[in-house]
């Protein structure tokens, strides 16, 4: 029942995601604000504020419920939280560090130890760990703004996915899949998060969402606005995922398998 009732709060969690992404683009009428670039998330803050402290709020109340649920169940020991805790800073200090000594262009150390964690821990434990290392470093680098509730749903599904890949006994085989989702999560991470602010965009050209537009359209125009403003801000995520995952996937595996054996732990996706 606990594990039933776990589950289906995650499940909430990314319906939430997916409504706070998309519903833009079902309203008749979207109040624009004027250009902006993909690369950059100084994004107006009056546009989405609002909404983006009720999604905080309710994500983070969401993931306490979570943690809560599991640990009084079978699922995981209540060392989880410490492990979570002691990962979350970890990952969040590499986020000061890329704030204070920036990288090419959206390069991240974040993602790699996101995506090792969850591949270990599995889905659910990969997805707090997501979330509260995004909310976690926006503390300690001052990024706190209304793009924060969807670069924490975002992340949290960077780990949540990664217990989804296939644990085949082969290093080679577990490094290929780890890499090939660090390059296809460094893309489909701006894909997602452009989508906060994208349908507020105004200018009237053929990049800029028009409401009313067929999906079609609305995909094409999308398609135009990432090429032209965000991939190659993301290519540079995406080789820095798979740089960093062929360089310290293997040895991090085998060092977080050693921290899962001697926690004991038991999660399950």
């Amino acid at each position: 029942m606990q594990r039933i009732l776990s589950i289906s709060i995650y499940t909430l969690a990314g319906l939430m995601g997916l409504a706070a992404f998309l519903y833009p683009f079902f309203l008749p009428e979207i109040e624009q604000v004027g250009t902006q670039s993909a690369s950059s998330i100084s994004f107006s803050a009056g546009v989405r504020g609002t909404e983006a402290l009720i999604l905080t709020t309710g994500l983070l109340l969401l993931c306490l419920v979570v943690l809560l649920i599991e640990v009084q169940g079978q699922t995981v020991s209540a060392k989880m939280v410490a492990a979570l805790g002691v990962l979350v800073a970890i990952t969040a200090v590499l986020r000061f560090l890329e704030v204070a000594i920036p990288g090419p262009a959206g390069f991240s150390p974040i993602f790699a130890p996101i995506i090792l964690t969850g591949y270990v821990f599995g889905p659910r434990f990969g997805f707090l760990m997501g979330t509260m290392t995004i909310l976690a470093s926006a503390l300690i680098t001052g990024g706190l703004g209304p793009w924060l509730p969807f670069q924490m749903f975002a992340t949290g599904w960077v780990g949540l996915t990664a217990g989804w890949l296939p644990h085949p006994q082969s290093p080679r085989w577990q490094l290929f899949w780890l890499t090939a989702w660090g390059f296809l999560w460094g893309l489909l991470y701006g894909v997602i998060i452009n989508l906060y602010f994208w349908p507020f965009v105004a200018g009237g050209g053929a990049t800029d969402w028009l409401p009313g537009t067929t999906f079609l359209d609305g995909l094409s125009r999308y398609a135009a606005f990432y090429v032209a403003a965000s991939l190659l801000w993301d290519m540079a995520r995406a080789a820095g995922n798979v740089l960093l995952i062929l360089a310290l996937g293997l040895p991090t595996i085998r060092a977080l398998l050693r921290f899962q054996s001697r926690f004991q732990f038991e999660v399950r996706g």
